[in-house]
């Protein structure tokens, strides 16, 4: 067809004039729809998009609110508290109309953290029967697909699907046989969020209200912080770029008018490019948990940890932050948060210690206001990182939630836990609170995996007698018992239950004696002690167990150090060395952290040399000693020309580099005997700092890159001045 220019002119503009006016059709989240269960007894939003000054109406079986969007597109009604029931029909009307059905009102559990939770009803034991037995319509899950994405997201697509014998062998095992449960005790139907992805760190899932709740995470905050393209810091950051690129560019002009060399660009700043892989802080957060928020949820549950393993206390923490985190964006109160503790398993070459350390972590996250956690250490597979039997780990589950959440007091919901510890002459008396009318021994053999320790300075398996509510243990050769532990390795399966057959977790209490040497060293006399660290507690700030700087009179003329380390079940390693002072102020002489602005690479004369460890020369009043104290990162290259070192490798003579308050280095060494007498290294990353006594047989002589911190179960260091005479 034709038409004469005039005629099509005016189609055309008829046509963009159109254009203008066309609507957007209204949507809601992806994550919405049919089958999805609503939370009951809670308000109910509804939020979406249309055109902007749209008019949505939303009805929800016979009530109906309305809401105009805004200049965004963004609409938002709230629907009234319902008690449990359905199904329900979702109608959602603007100038086209989503209709969602089946819907039912109950409760509803987002179930999060990596592959175990993420671990299927197919992978677990049973398989075949529990397929074949799925048949629960009332309990429903939406998965969401893996997301790390830089920015908070406002959507994510999933898909309710009703639990059948054909679709619940894709449900999280452990949300399903917990939700089992509780659709059999309080007969309303259940909602399982599944949004967890196996391998994953518990960082990525936290926001950034949570690391700024947490004081022992502020490093991890201000990373967040300097990232946040919205935040001052990101734009302070940028505009000083900006500032320097633009000198960059007028100082190249001139050069190329003057035919001269132009310089390098002034490089991005590196704290400044976004967080994108899904190892990295907020990024699961941002695509799989930020689109729901504020979508009502009873609680969580949460089962992570494999990939946080030698943390340590660092990881409650982290824990802090994440549940700190999802309860204040969430804006429903403190709801419940209940979590399972990570199973014994080889994990490599760990030390068998560093396990136990977290399982204590993970224990004190469960001291957070509702909270609760579950054990496992009897339904273990010690070949496997994945349990195949989640049907006990559901149902665990269920009991804190029936007991906490639900009401039901008469439903018990843990092991017994550490009450006390009383030490009777060569006994100690441990007793235990929550036995559920009394201990025992699930497998009838003997109590086992209870340690003591006393004078003599070493564990030992514990005889161990259950005696009402307590447990009295001895072992042959410790004579003054002072601590106990339980389950303290990575592979303990103990066989202490309750009345009510559930296990009891790893814990220690007590006082173990500490490392000391020092008495046994005679070149330690006549010096006075200033700092004493438990080098377990190494972190961003050193907060040392005794600060005794202001004890110190005066001037000092040498300095002494004493390490000692101990791995499990080996005989303890000490070093002392002193040296003629290197400075006059008291606070450099320990560990050389950005505050303390202690900052040497030297020579030190008189060196003195104490040590049990093989390769370390013994001597007094040496010639040959060294010192790298910095906060800063470093290089291999020699710039200081310590003779006989590497200016290839990292040794006893390096080169400290920027940033300032970096990875950090607190070595002393004998460089006439091209020995390293102790490194502190990294103390920021904690239980993956650097730490070693003489040369290290890696690739490091200096233990740089080590991250052995965690494999030695006794660390200590004590920093000594002698009064000047």
């Amino acid at each position: 067809m034709r038409c004469g220019w005039l005629t099509c002119w005016g189609a055309l503009l008829a046509t963009l004039a159109g254009a203008g006016s066309v609507q957007a059709d209204v949507r809601l989240p992806k994550f919405m729809g049919d089958h999805m269960v609503l939370q009951r007894d809670m308000p109910i939003p509804v939020w979406g998009w249309g055109s902007p000054g749209e008019k949505v109406t939303v009805k929800l079986g016979d009530e109906t609110a309305s809401a105009t969007a805004n200049d965004k597109g963004e609409w938002k009604v709230t629907l009234g508290k319902r008690d449990a029931g359905g199904p329900l029909t979702l109608t959602v009307t603007g100038t086209n109309t989503v209709t969602l059905s089946d819907i039912l009102i109950g409760e509803v559990w987002l179930c999060s953290g990596q592959s175990n939770m993420e671990w299927s009803v197919r992978q677990s034991s049973n398989a075949e029967k529990e397929l074949a037995s799925g048949n629960h319509p009332q309990i429903r899950q939406v998965k969401f697909p893996h997301l790390n994405l830089t920015t908070p997201q406002s959507d994510v697509a999933g898909t309710w699907q009703i639990c059948t014998p054909e679709t619940v062998g894709n449900f999280t095992a452990c949300g399903y046989f917990m939700a089992r449960e509780l659709q059999r005790e309080l007969k309303v139907p259940i909602g399982l969020i599944n949004s967890s992805w196996g391998g994953t760190r518990i960082e990525p899932w936290t926001p950034p209200a949570g690391f700024a709740a947490v004081a022992e995470l502020k490093s991890l905050s201000d990373q967040v912080t300097r990232k946040d393209p919205a935040g001052a810091a990101y734009k302070k950051t940028v505009a000083d770029y900006q500032q320097a690129l633009a000198a960059w560019t007028a100082g190249a002009q001139k050069a190329l008018a003057a035919g001269e060399p132009v310089p390098a660009a002034v490089p991005f700043p590196d704290d400044l490019k976004p967080f994108s892989a899904h190892t990295e802080p907020t990024t699961l957060y941002n695509g799989m948990i930020h689109p729901i928020v504020g979508w009502p949820i009873r609680g969580a549950i949460w089962y992570q940890g494999e990939s946080n393993m030698s943390e340590g206390m660092v990881y409650r923490a982290k824990m802090e932050a994440l549940i700190a985190g999802w309860r204040k964006i969430w804006g429903i109160g403190d709801f419940p948060f209940y979590f399972v503790q990570i199973a014994p398993f080889q994990y490599g070459q760990s030390p068998s210690h560093v396990l136990a350390e977290l399982w204590e972590a993970q224990s004190a996250s469960a001291e957070i206001p509702n909270t609760g956690m579950v054990v496992i250490s009897d339904i273990a597979t010690l070949n496997d990182i994945h349990p195949p039997n989640k049907q006990d780990v559901g149902k665990r589950l269920s009991l804190l939630a029936l007991n906490k959440t639900y009401g039901r007091k008469d439903v018990v919901d843990s092991g017994a836990t550490f009450k006390s510890l009383q030490a009777n002459g060569d006994q100690l008396v441990v007793t235990f609170e929550n036995t559920a009318g009394s201990l025992k021994s699930r497998d009838g053999k003997p109590l086992n995996h209870f340690e003591i320790i006393g004078k003599e300075g070493f564990w030992k398996a514990a005889d161990a007698k259950i005696d009402g509510d307590r447990v009295i243990l001895s072992a042959e050769g410790i004579t003054q018992p002072s601590a106990v532990r339980f389950a303290w390795h990575k592979l303990a399966e103990p066989n202490l239950v309750n009345g009510a057959g559930l296990p009891s977790t790893a814990f220690r209490a007590g006082d173990v004696p500490r490392i000391d040497f020092l008495p046994t060293i005679k070149e330690a006399a006549g010096y006075q002690l200033v700092y004493d660290l438990d080098l377990g507690k190494l972190n961003k700030t050193i907060a040392y167990d005794k600060d005794l700087r202001s004890q110190v009179p005066g001037k000092f003329d040498r300095v002494g150090y004493l390490v000692e380390l101990q791995r499990e079940g080996e005989a303890p390693q000490f070093v002392f060395t002193s040296m003629d002072a290197f400075t006059d102020d008291i606070k450099k002489v320990g560990i050389p952290t950005a505050a303390s602005g202690a900052s040497f690479q030297k020579l030190v004369g008189k060196l003195t040399v104490v040590s049990n460890v093989s390769g370390v020369t013994n001597g007094v009043n040496l010639d040959g000693g060294n010192i790298e104290f910095w906060p800063s990162n470093y290089g291999q290259q020699n710039s200081a020309n310590v003779p006989g070192a590497s200016a290839s490798k990292y040794d006893f003579g390096d080169q400290p580099s920027a940033p300032t308050d970096g990875y950090g280095s607190m070595q002393v060494h004998n460089y006439k005997g091209k020995v390293t007498l102790f490194a502190i290294n990294h103390w920021v990353d904690g239980a993956n700092a650097d730490l070693g006594i003489g040369n290290s047989t890696g690739e490091t002589s200096d233990w740089t890159f080590t991250r052995n911190a965690s494999q030695y179960a006794a660390k200590r260091l004590r920093v000594l001045v002698r009064p000047a005479q």
